[in-house]
């Protein structure tokens, strides 16, 4: 298992040394999740926050009337979990579901405490990955309200480059709250361009 891609992400906000890197290595472990199975289902206590170094996965909430709500698609490089679960170790109320035979590296809620106590540069690590999340969901909310169909699908395709090749065209179009129907619309209409 190679660990230079999660080495490589941590490494855009903090120098570790190698000390450092062998301590946070060895808080990890790795999970397979096979295509169509689930990392977490809504009543589980999210343990860990994982770290996506092959496949996709997507992260969606089911309301009353059964519609899938996707929230993120993660990718190589990119973090999932549901926060608020790892963060309170209440139940979930997210799924998060491999689209892909996907592996992951993940740090649990203990083994992260002790990383932020052994590298307390960390701290900042994680902290500027909560605040880049935070930042995109308030994008995200800002944009679901404000932009045209068009304008989210343009954003979705400068955020998830590629992704469109990977996932189904209706959890895209669940992603962007539009039906499958009006994405081929607008997928056809930015071909022509």
């Amino acid at each position: 298992m190679s660990f230079d891609l999660i080495l490589k992400n941590v490494s855009r906000h903090i120098a570790l040394t190698p000390a450092e890197e062998d301590i946070f290595i060895s808080l990890l472990r790795t999970k397979e999740i096979s295509r169509r199975d689930f990392l977490l289902r809504p009543g589980e206590i999210s343990r860990c926050e994982s770290f996506v170094s092959k496949g996709c996965l997507r992260m969606y909430h089911v309301d009353d009337k059964g519609v899938e709500h996707i929230v993120l698609f993660a990718v190589e490089e990119w973090w999932a979990g549901d926060m608020y679960s790892f963060l309170t170790q209440r139940p979930a109320s997210l799924y998060i579901e491999a689209l892909e035979d996907t592996q992951v590296l993940q740090i649990d809620k203990a083994s992260l405490d002790r990383l932020y106590a052994e590298v307390p540069k960390f701290e900042r690590f994680f902290r500027i990955l909560l605040q880049n999340a935070f930042v995109a969901q308030q994008n995200r909310i800002l944009q679901n309200l404000s932009f045209t169909a068009e304008e989210r699908y343009r954003e979705f395709m400068d955020k998830y480059p590629g992704v469109d090749q990977r996932v189904p065209q209706k959890m895209i179009a669940a992603y962007l709250g539009i039906t499958p129907e009006f994405l081929s619309v607008l997928r056809k209409k930015r071909a022509g361009r």
